[in-house]
Formats: structure tokens, C-alpha cells, sequence
């Protein structure tokens, strides 16, 4: 009988533990759902503190070293990412990357968005050669994962040419750009939003080139791809916008570059 009594708590305290613990996970679902919300609404700050929250509960309800940990650590560090605040985003980051090669070695989806995520951090801190070598892991185990011509390739092919760009490497960074154009455009088709921002990618690099007529080119493709479907305010439309007047003034194109200045004015009155 006390054996049976035994086994009866035993089950009781673990029937206990499981409610608990769904109770802990619905409530980290519930807070990272909320944190994506207050962002969707710009309210960024208040994002960032519920993302805090939903970390705290994640590392109590699945210990340190758990995926769900990992995402709460990069959702929260993409986030003081987009503030700029790069001193709190890279730990962040640094955590979530350890965790998931821990977890899942060398060869994994999660894996690779960790690299690409802290790569993107190190590009726009100014350190070149790390962000390089996390962008060519992350591009050579997306390609392992899921196959060359996924979107997530196109994404990080696009992010190191960015980065080549930037160091003046200008044939490195055409290649990519325009490979990842090409990914984009085959499993997105020619219309979508981020074909247009490839575009834009790809027209900055041929200005930075001096290919003045590849450029205009690009900056058309892609304003022509926004007016259907993105707002007029929208900050990818305004900054292909503010790129193809830079570009007609650089050429000498005055009235061509007046007309675009006058497009900005207008949006930028009626979002007043």
C-alpha cells in the first residue's frame, strides 16, 4: 500500500510539473506574439521589453541551453539590432550562436540564420573579416540544408555583397548581387517587393561602379515594383527614390533629378 501511495504522488507531482511547464510555454508563445505585435505598431522599445520577458521565461522553464532560448536571444537581439544599439544586440547574438552549434553541430537551419544575423551585425560595425567568414558559413550550410536556390542563400549571398561593396570589391560584389537577384526572382517572381529591393542593392553597387546606365536601370526596375506594391512612404520606396535623384545629378540629369525631389517632397507632405 505505501509503495502504491508512493507512486500515486509521484504521479501527482509529475501530472503537476506538466501542467506547469505548458503553462510556462503558452505564456512564452503569448509574450513573443505580443513583442512581434508592439513592433508591427513601431513601438520598438516596448517590443524589446516584452522580448526581455519572454527570455527570463525561457531560460526558467527550458534551462540555458534550449532552442527555445535561442530564439528568444536572437528575437531580442534583432531587435536592439534595428534600434542600433549593437553593444547590447551582439552578446545576444554571440549566445544564440552557441547554443545552436551546441545543439544542432554544424549543419542546420538555425545554425545558419545565426551566422548570417551576427555576420549583418559585424558588417555594419566595420569588421570586415569576421562578418566575412560567418557570411561564407552561413551560405555554404543554407546550401547544405536546403539547397542553392532557397531564399535564405539569396539572403546572405546578398548581405556579403553588400559587404564586398563596401570594401570597394566591386566584381565580388556584383556576382552575388546578382546571383541573389536571380534566386529572388525565380521563387518570388519578377514583381515582388524584395526583387525591387535586389534591384535597388544591385543599382547602388553599379552607381558605386560608375555603370551610371546599369544603375538607372536597376533604380527604375525597382520603383516600378514598389508603386504596385509597397505604400508610397514606405522606407525601401523612399530610399530607391532618393538613390535614382542622387544618380540624375551625379549624370547632369538636373530635370530628371528635380522631378524625383518633387515626388519626395509630395510623399513626405501627405505623411505629415
Amino acid at each position: 500500500m505505501k509503495v502504491l501511495v508512493r507512486t500515486c504522488i509521484f504521479l501527482i507531482v509529475g501530472m503537476m510539473l506538466a501542467v506547469t511547464a505548458h503553462a510556462q510555454d503558452v505564456l512564452w508563445q503569448r509574450l513573443r506574439a505580443e513583442a512581434d505585435s508592439l513592433s508591427d505598431q513601431g513601438k520598438e522599445k516596448q517590443a524589446i521589453s516584452v522580448s526581455e520577458r519572454a527570455l527570463k521565461v525561457a531560460e526558467v522553464t527550458f534551462g540555458i541551453y534550449h532552442q527555445n532560448v535561442a530564439t528568444s536571444l536572437n528575437e531580442l537581439a534583432l531587435r536592439y539590432f534595428r534600434e542600433g544599439d549593437y553593444a547590447s544586440a551582439g552578446p545576444l547574438f554571440q549566445r544564440a550562436l552557441a547554443i545552436r552549434e551546441k545543439i544542432f553541430g554544424p549543419n542546420r537551419m538555425y545554425l545558419a540564420e545565426s551566422l548570417n544575423n551576427l555576420a549583418e551585425l559585424y558588417r555594419v560595425e566595420g569588421r570586415p573579416a569576421e562578418a566575412e567568414s560567418l557570411y561564407i558559413r552561413a551560405i555554404t550550410t543554407w546550401e547544405t540544408v536546403v539547397g542553392p536556390k532557397h531564399l535564405a542563400v539569396a539572403q546572405s549571398m546578398g548581405n556579403l555583397g553588400l559587404l564586398y561593396r563596401d570594401q570597394g570589391e566591386y566584381p565580388k560584389a556584383e556576382s552575388l548581387l546578382t546571383r541573389a537577384l536571380q534566386i529572388t526572382e525565380d521563387q518570388l517572381g519578377p514583381e515582388h517587393p524584395e526583387v525591387a529591393r535586389s534591384l535597388s542593392n544591385l543599382g547602388a553597387l553599379y552607381y558605386h561602379e560608375g555603370k551610371y546606365q546599369e544603375a538607372e536601370s536597376s533604380y527604375k526596375r525597382a520603383l516600378a515594383i514598389e508603386e504596385k506594391s509597397l505604400t508610397p512612404d514606405h522606407p525601401y520606396h523612399m530610399d530607391t527614390l532618393r538613390n535614382l535623384s542622387e544618380l540624375y545629378k551625379k549624370t547632369g540629369k538636373k530635370m530628371e533629378a528635380r522631378g524625383i525631389d518633387a515626388r519626395i517632397r509630395k510623399i513626405q507632405s501627405v505623411k505629415q
